[in-house]
């Protein structure tokens, strides 16, 4: 799995949550962790959801691993979560990602995320997206 971008964390992250798992996604109903698994059992994916706002759930530490890139586990580790939040309630979604990290930003826009800002971070572009809930039904595939 890949955790640091380019081998280091993102000036905006500090890693406390995924150095804590449990305490980061367990210790409240409204946060959440998935590992997606290949057909031998091994960890190729993961994401989690948190919310830090009523009504808004945070998609975060989407990771597939590079030999299992392209074979739907992105895919399904997104639509789990969306499914989460869409039972937990929340009106909004919300994830950010790196300029330079395509096929992310293809994944998002196939599930519908809209972008809403940019921002300078040190030497990278982040582009922060968010999906509203209740503008209809965003778990079901598109084509």
């Amino acid at each position: 799995m890949e955790g640091p971008i380019r081998g280091r964390i993102a000036d905006n992250d500090t890693g406390l949550d995924i150095d804590n798992i449990p305490l980061a996604y367990m210790s409240s109903v409204d946060n959440h962790f998935w590992v997606a698994e290949n057909m031998a059992g091994e960890v190729v994916g993961m994401i989690g959801v948190q919310q830090h706002e009523s009504g808004e759930g945070e998609i975060r530490r989407l990771r597939v691993r590079l030999d299992a890139r392209r074979r739907g586990f992105g895919s399904a580790l997104l639509e789990a979560a969306i499914k989460f939040c869409k039972e937990k309630q929340h009106l909004k979604v919300t994830l950010d990602t790196a300029m330079d990290l395509e096929p992310a930003i293809r994944l998002f826009e196939k599930f519908r995320f809209k972008l809403s800002r940019k921002r300078e971070i040190s030497d990278r572009t982040m582009l922060y997206f968010y999906l509203d809930l209740y503008s209809g039904d965003p778990t079901r595939k598109i084509k």
